[in-house]
């Protein structure tokens, strides 16, 4: 005699009549749960899946980081990325009291950030904290030097980062198209390239928190444009 627990076990994977489909249930193992494996996306067991992919897209437009750059919260992208080709570095943070900033400002309303000024701005995973993201792309238009570069990323598919949105919100994912067509009214269609990254086994991995160390590059690096975890704009400031 079968005992319950084979029994109820059978009971759960046993093949699903639809129509003239039969299913056959997939294997849930530890994801089968109804709280992530991390909620701080992946950090506390690694480097998380979307910092790999942010780093990829930086990696490949580093000639674009030189000359006076900016860069949100911190220059640990400015320094790693551009290296000696910086001959300046500023950190602009929204509120007094980073001590890594030097200057605080509002993207939102440009009040704090001076015009024509950088060769590159690293925009990553900052619009989606901001309620008037149109705004703050217009002023970084504003804030680039003639032919100067914006590199942005945003969310596609996550969790809501809780540090952020108990501290000045988290209002928005974006997709390529919606990034082709806020970008492309500011700088141009011409004057942008928008990618997108992620799968959808990534896109479940990155949602329970894990690392990118417990994917395969090669599960990483597959694009399912439906399955946009991150998407990377780069943007050229053109001579006006």
């Amino acid at each position: 005699m079968k005992s319950v627990k084979s029994f109820l076990h059978s009971l759960v994977n046993r093949s699903i009549s639809v129509g003239d489909k039969v299913i056959r249930p997939i294997r849930w193992g530890n994801l089968r749960r109804l709280e992530p494996v991390s909620r701080f996306f992946g950090f506390d067991r690694g480097i998380p899946i979307d910092r790999y992919y942010i780093e990829d897209f930086l990696h490949k437009n580093k000639s674009d980081i030189f000359g006076c750059v900016l860069e949100i919260g911190d220059s640990e992208y400015t320094h790693k990325y551009g290296g000696e080709r910086v001959q300046r570095s500023e950190v602009l943070h929204a509120v007094a009291g980073n001590p890594q900033a030097t200057m605080v400002g509002d993207l939102s309303t440009g009040s704090g950030i001076p015009v024509d000024t950088f060769n590159c701005i690293i925009l990553v995973q900052t619009l989606s904290f901001i309620f008037d993201f149109k705004s703050s792309i217009q002023n970084c238009y504003k804030a680039l030097k003639s032919e100067g570069v914006l590199l942005a990323t945003f969310p596609g598919i996550s969790q809501i980062s809780r540090y952020d949105m108990d501290r000045w919100g988290d209002y928005f994912r974006f997709t390529d198209a919606s990034a082709l067509r806020l970008f492309g009214d500011t700088f141009g269609l011409e004057h942008i390239k928008v990618d997108t990254f992620g799968n959808v086994l990534v896109a479940c991995a990155f949602l329970h928190g894990l690392s990118c160390y417990e994917l395969k590059k090669d599960e990483l690096n597959y694009r399912d444009p439906d399955y946009q975890v991150l998407i990377s704009v780069r943007a050229v400031k053109t001579k006006g």
